[in-house]
């Protein structure tokens, strides 16, 4: 007889071991059976509708790479003793849900969409062994699963630390096996610009490289006197979008502006207010080579030299997103608009007389000027604006989405002005915190460990049901100034990106600590499969 469960913390600890189900993030509804199911040589992945090759080709390059077992991919072929893929309606109107059967005959995965035939994949896998066989026997159970929040996301800076495609490619991969569905891909930065706009050779030829970086936590104990630097084709960037698409990960762009844009000023020195001062650097971090005109930035921080809102930075941005909208398809495009300082502002005869030519209030008022005029141009190409939540000062964009990165308190007032927010704290979801005491390595500095993120809640209490319907979900960010390397991406993620997956997508009734616990413990096992790097102390 099966018992019905809508948690496994109600699993016997005995039974559980013997199934070895730990599925993360967890099932809306999961059902076991009695005995268990064999996938061999011989086991086929039937699809029973088009439009799931993506899927069927995730499954069998997962199993041949982990197992060395070659699943071939049928269309319409028969059910029994193989693994059937289907679209059919399941009663559920969120995008990703799904249908899993696993019994005597057949394992059947079936959704509204093929998103959620994906994400069902993603379950099946965590039921395989994570120990290497010939055999790959899983027990029999039906699970219903839905996710709770459309937008489930993980960000990754690429401008203060460069990474290769192929290492973008597995971080997409992540963010697949996770049911996550957004890479926010940080592109530009004061401390390098990763992306090639071919109107503007010099973004990638100057921008792309600084001539050292700062060693150790900032202001740092000297220099590396290294070039440092790259950047990512046009043709790259295609791939990866093609190969995020394959995984139903939407691929959101982050274009700075107008501030963390010293790379894009180094190339372009028209595109600041005084073009012909050289580039401030702080007096008490180790500078590389001239400090002669403009520089790309060699230390972490925040800088005065911002865009300077003129008809000539204007067209140069319109132009740069021309060509950036032609690569990503996303509805979205991430504008930054956070920590702009506005001392270049007052200090520029220009920009005092643009403000009372367009009455506006103070340069905060200029800061919503500038987003607003690009904005107005990007609604125009088809795509929507994403901000941090300084966007908020001097009068939000009509149509912008709020990220809320300092605290909830920005999500709050974008909510209830009918804004859509996503929200991104510090506090609970900035995955370059420390996450031991004493720290193990340099991080930026705070403290998230497993359990705080875990206990995150993206919907603020103080919100009404009516304004917390504009909270389309959150994402984890990853900024990069003391992660120089992929192995050290892996250890900042792992374990918090797990945690995340669950509190994104599994309902609040269903998110319970001590079990949690008691799931990552296979979950760790995945890891050394897979060979990724994770943060051990968290077992």
């Amino acid at each position: 007889m099966k018992r019905l469960l809508t948690c496994l913390f109600f699993i016997p600890a005995l039974f559980m071991k013997a199934q070895e189900v730990s599925i993360i993030p967890q099932p809306t509804q999961l059902t076991m059976g009695k005995g268990n199911f064999s996938i061999q040589s011989n086991t086929k992945i039937v699809l029973g509708a088009e439009g799931l090759e993506k899927s069927a080709a995730f499954l069998q390059g997962y199993v041949q790479k982990m197992y060395g077992l070659h699943l071939k991919i049928e269309h319409k072929g028969i059910a029994t003793g193989n693994i059937v893929l289907r679209l059919k309606k399941i009663n559920h109107t969120v995008a990703g849900a799904y249908h899993m059967e696993v019994n005597n005959d057949y394992v059947s995965i079936e959704a509204d969409q093929a998103t959620g035939v994906f994400y069902g994949v993603q379950t099946l896998l965590q039921l395989l062994p994570v120990t290497t066989a010939n055999e790959l026997v899983i027990p029999h159970l039906s699970i219903i699963d839905k996710p709770r929040f459309a937008y489930r996301g993980m960000h990754l800076d690429v401008g203060r630390h460069f990474f290769p495609v192929d290492y973008i490619k597995k971080y997409i991969d992540f963010i697949a096996m996770h049911k996550m569905n957004t890479f926010h891909w940080h592109l530009t930065e004061d401390q390098g610009w990763r992306i090639e706009i071919k109107k503007y050779p010099k973004l990638t030829e100057v921008g792309a490289y600084r001539n050292g970086t700062t060693i150790g936590r900032y202001p740092g104990t000297g220099n590396t006197n290294t070039t440092y630097g790259g950047y990512y084709t046009q043709e790259q960037i295609k791939e990866v979008v093609k190969y995020a698409a394959d995984r139903y990960v939407d691929i959101i762009p982050e274009i700075e502006l107008p501030g963390h844009s010293s790379a894009a000023i180094a190339a372009y020195p028209e595109l600041s207010c005084f073009p012909e001062e050289a580039t401030k650097h702080p007096s008490k971090t180790a500078w590389n080579g001239t400090t002669e005109g403009k520089q790309v930035q060699q230390t972490w921080g925040v800088f005065e030299d911002v865009f300077c809102p003129s008809e000539y930075t204007f067209n140069f941005l319109e132009n740069v997103f021309n060509e950036v909208i032609e690569l990503f398809p996303s509805k979205y495009i991430h504008i930054g608009g956070d920590e702009c300082p506005k001392e270049s502002w007052k200090r520029s005869a220009f920009c005092q007389q643009l403000i009372k030519d367009k009455n506006l209030k103070d340069e905060h008022g200029l800061q919503s000027y500038f987003i607003q005029r690009m904005e107005k141009y990007l609604n125009g190409k088809g795509k929507q604006i994403i901000g941090w939540d300084e966007i908020l000062e001097g009068g939000l964009a009509p149509n912008a989405l709020v990220m809320s990165w300092r605290g909830e308190k920005g999500g709050i007032e974008a909510a209830k002005q009918k804004h859509q927010v996503i929200m991104t704290p510090g506090e609970w979801v900035y995955f370059d915190h420390a996450q031991n005491k004493p720290e193990d390595s340099v991080t930026i500095g705070g403290f998230t460990d497993l359990q705080k993120v875990y206990g995150y809640e993206p919907v603020p209490k103080s919100l009404s049901e009516t304004d917390a319907q504009y909270v389309l979900g959150a994402q984890a960010n990853l900024w990069t100034e003391y992660i120089t390397n992929t192995s050290k991406v892996e250890y900042m993620l792992f374990p918090r990106m797990s945690a995340l997956s669950e509190v994104l997508w599994s309902s609040k009734e269903n998110r319970h600590w001590p079990n949690f616990k008691e799931r990552m413990q296979q979950q760790y096992k995945r890891y050394d499969q897979w060979g990724a790097n994770y943060n051990k102390p968290a077992k």
